[in-house]
């Protein structure tokens, strides 16, 4: 769970998250919001230009049918881990600072398996500190980065992936070490 402060996105009183069930324990929740983006999961993701807009869409489409704010830069300050991810007042401008570098760099294409690896963990990684949505960051990055592999053409393997890795390898990224997601997207690409 993350570490907010007075979080209108939550229940009074409790850390659940206001959702569209209506949940009030995070045990509900969680199978709930399992479930949910699952199915969504299976759907044609939108389709778009490797934008910020793009990807906020994806984040919609994966929590519509759970959060009313699905798809909208959060507007409270999160932490985890002890980790403060980047202030609400900030998004907006770090999302278009971060996807006009990926638009510059040709959203990867043209790459060879290892420059593209090591700039899209470069990538990962600032999109993960700026974690622009109150829930479903992680989701969203991984949807969206297998979206903007295939687009690269740089296919990943999802089989390979190992969830507990890669997020350890995430957090480390945080904190200026990105060898180790480098090394993991090598890993998944096909």
């Amino acid at each position: 769970m993350y570490d907010s402060t007075a979080d209108a996105y939550c229940y009074a009183g409790t850390t659940v998250l206001r959702n569209k069930a209506n949940l009030r324990t995070q045990e509900l929740l969680d199978v709930f919001e399992h479930a949910a983006v699952l199915n969504r999961a299976d759907e044609a993701l939108p389709a778009g230009r490797m934008s910020v807009s793009h990807y906020r869409a994806v984040h919609r489409h994966l929590f519509q049918d759970v959060y009313p704010w699905a798809g909208r830069f959060r507007t409270v300050r999160i932490a985890k881990g002890g980790s403060m991810f980047c202030y609400p007042e900030h998004i907006p401008a770090e999302m278009k600072r971060l996807f006009g570098i990926l638009n510059a760099e040709q959203h990867l294409t043209g790459l060879t398996p290892a420059a593209f690896a090591a700039k899209a963990a470069h990538f990962l990684a600032e999109l993960n500190a700026i974690h622009p949505f109150r829930e479903g960051n992680g989701r969203t990055q991984l949807t969206f980065f297998a979206l903007l592999a295939e687009h690269a053409g740089h296919p990943i393997d999802f089989d390979k992936l190992e969830p507990a890795t890669f997020l350890s390898s995430v957090i480390r990224s945080f904190r200026g070490d990105e060898a180790g997601l480098i090394r993991i997207i090598c890993d998944l690409l096909e």
